[in-house]
């Protein structure tokens, strides 16, 4: 039976259900207001803020990077303007076909892809990679006439860094090259990552490295109005970059050359300090590379021939590699056992020719000895008996405290990268160095073969250099450096003033015996021939470096392989009196002291008191080998 519903049921029912979809649609327009009031109000600074991000760019303006000149004003390294053709991979369809169609109007090398397709794996962050670069002006005609044909393609005006005496002084400037993951990664841990916004290269070696801060400069930016297509409409404010900082050194470019060509295709290093402040006047690692190879990417070649090459270019010698000192270090010792009382300057020895301790007889170079010797002659003759005594009296904890001082074993904190600390041998250096117990203990003999320079001593040329530097000035070490002023950009000059290290305290007699035995041995000792005719007085010591161990044996220089013959040592300071300059001269496998290193040497010396120039290899001096040690 069907249900009867009266009008007044009906009326009821129907205002129910118009107060439910009432209530719904007010519900619906709450929320849709709270919604609008969540995004308009409590968020209207957030979606403002994006909304402006997306109507304005904020692009980074890359700044110029500092110049690098020596003392003179001679600019060592500065920046260019120059083209290149870039591609924006993101815009392009097929790659490889826009290549091969640009390679039609513009000369693409297989290197210039090579170096394209190797930027491309590590440009995440960039948005063109260039695949070519310095464009000349018929270059930029002909890609601008068809440029309708290449989208994702543009011609960019970009500064590149030069180098424009080429290897010369490479080991000292450095170079710069493309950032790497590895680079992004330093960056982000100290902080300056908005400061290296689109930029590209960062130093790597060299100055270019250990002064980036201050050859980088400030990175600027522009904001940009931009379409919904991303392209830049007008713009609305622009902080310019500030331009990094200038370097002016301490370094004669010309005593550089004078350096590098007196080595010729020797291998070795040279560095030549001014003693009264640390300032380095010339500092030579032979043989050296071009450092404008790797500004834009050096290729597989390039960089083969440089890494597999034996005589190791990329190597540092002046820095990096340690070397036994040879005889250079029997002036060192003098002093030590002057200073700790073991010597006194009337002290004199019969040299038999040998000295015996412990079963072991330790032979002088000269049969028979040198007769009577004292420190001056010692010196002079460079008897090795004499050091044997001498080191045996000090003691090894004796020789290490005395020499430790001076610079010895420890990085002299030149403003170079990569320096080592070399070995100053010690008992304590020994626990450390080996695992094994019965390598850990200290022998007599090694003293004895320590007290010549041999054994397990080992130091770079800038510690040998800086040591001596010390002792011609009154015991005063400082820190050797290359930088002598930062320009900022407004041209204010900050110099960087000399860094004493300490002073150690050393007896003037002392000092002056020394010295007087080193400048007699440049007129009657083993440096006597190479400063032959000499118009100024100089002190010096020639060293012979023993690279592998005679077992008893003769050291006869023909029958040895290059590479196993003994290490040319020489150390000098000039003028005598009042010292303008201290320099040690490395040369690997070169022989006696005297017979390569001291020609060096006297080349170099020549041109920084008398300005007298040769700017070919110094003859190696075949005769000096029977009148040195």
């Amino acid at each position: 039976m069907a249900e009867f519903r009266t009008p007044d049921q009906d009326s009821a029912r129907f205002r129910r259900r118009v107060a439910v979809a009432a209530l719904f649609v007010l519900v619906c327009f709450g929320l849709l207001a709270s919604r609008f009031y969540y995004l308009q109000v409590k968020r209207h600074d957030y979606y403002l803020t994006r909304a402006e991000d997306n109507r304005i760019a904020l692009l980074p303006t890359v700044p110029k990077r500092g110049t690098i000149v020596d003392r003179n004003g001679v600019v060592l390294a500065r920046n260019y303007a120059a083209y290149t053709l870039e591609i924006t991979p993101s815009r392009v369809g097929d790659l490889e076909a826009t290549i091969d169609g640009l390679s039609e109007i513009i000369p693409i090398e297989p290197r210039d892809r090579r170096r394209f397709r190797k930027i491309l794996e590590e440009s995440r962050n960039f948005d063109s990679v260039p695949i070519r670069t310095r464009l000349s002006d018929e270059e930029v005609a002909r890609f601008v006439a068809q440029r309708y044909r290449f989208p994702g393609v543009e011609v960019q005006a970009r500064l590149f860094r030069d180098y424009p005496l080429g290897a010369t002084a490479s080991h000292i400037i450095g170079y710069i090259g493309r950032m790497n993951q590895r680079d992004v990664d330093r960056i982000e841990e100290r902080g300056d990552t908005a400061n290296y916004r689109g930029s590209e290269y960062i130093g790597k070696a060299g100055l270019e490295q250990s002064y980036e801060a201050e050859l980088h400069g400030q990175t600027g930016f522009e904001q940009v109005e931009v379409n919904a297509g991303g392209r830049a409409v007008r713009a609305l404010a622009r902080s310019p970059a500030v331009p990094g900082s200038d370097l002016e050194l301490t370094l004669d470019i010309e005593l550089q050359k004078v350096a590098e060509a007196a080595f010729g295709k020797r291998r070795g290093a040279l560095v030549a300090i001014e003693p009264e402040t640390g300032g380095v006047l010339a500092l030579v690692s032979t043989p050296t590379f071009d450092p404008n190879l790797f500004v834009e990417g050096i290729s597989t070649q390039d960089w083969k021939e440089l890494n597999d090459s034996p005589d190791h270019p990329l190597l540092n010698r002046a820095i990096f590699s340690a070397y036994p000192p040879g005889s250079t270090f029997k002036p060192f010792m003098a002093l030590a056992g002057l200073t700790t009382g073991k010597r006194t300057l009337g002290y004199a020895m019969a040299d038999p020719g040998y000295f015996n301790f412990g079963g072991h007889r330790f032979m002088d170079d000269r049969v028979g000895g040198h007769g009577m010797v004292d420190i001056h002659k010692s010196i002079v003759v460079s008897c090795n008996t004499f050091y044997y005594q001498l080191a045996n009296d000090l003691g090894i904890d004796a020789i290490a405290g005395f020499m430790g001082p001076l610079g010895f074993g420890a990085r002299t904190g030149i403003d170079l990268p990569g320096e080592a600390e070399g070995v100053l041998p010690s008992p304590e250096w020994k626990r450390k160095r080996f695992r094994k117990a019965e390598l850990q203990r200290w022998y007599g003999g090694e003293t004895i073969s320590v007290g010549i320079g041999q054994g397990y001593n080992a130091y770079t040329p800038v510690q040998l250099a800086n040591a001596l530097a010390a002792v011609v000035n009154d015991g005063k070490l400082f820190r050797p450096h290359l930088v002598r002023n930062v320009l900022d950009a407004h041209g204010v000059k900050r110099p960087v003033a000399p860094e004493p290290l300490r002073t150690i305290s050393l007896n003037p007699a002392h000092v002056a015996a020394v010295r007087s035995a080193m400048v007699d041995v440049n007129k009657s000792g083993t440096g006597a021939r190479a400063f032959r005719g000499a118009p100024y007085e100089v002190g010096g010591k020639t060293g012979t470096a023993q690279v592998f161990s005679l077992k008893g044996g003769k050291y006869v220089e023909g029958r040895v392989s290059e590479r196993l013959r003994d290490h040319s040592w020489f150390i000098a300071y000039a003028p005598a009196d009042k010292p303008k300059i201290a320099l040690a001269v490395l040369v690997e496998n070169g022989g006696f002291g005297a017979q390569s290193a001291a020609p060096i040497a006297r080349r170099v010396i020549d041109y920084h008191l008398l300005k007298s120039r040769a700017d070919q290899p110094a003859d190696e001096d075949a005769d000096a080998v029977e009148s040195d040690e």
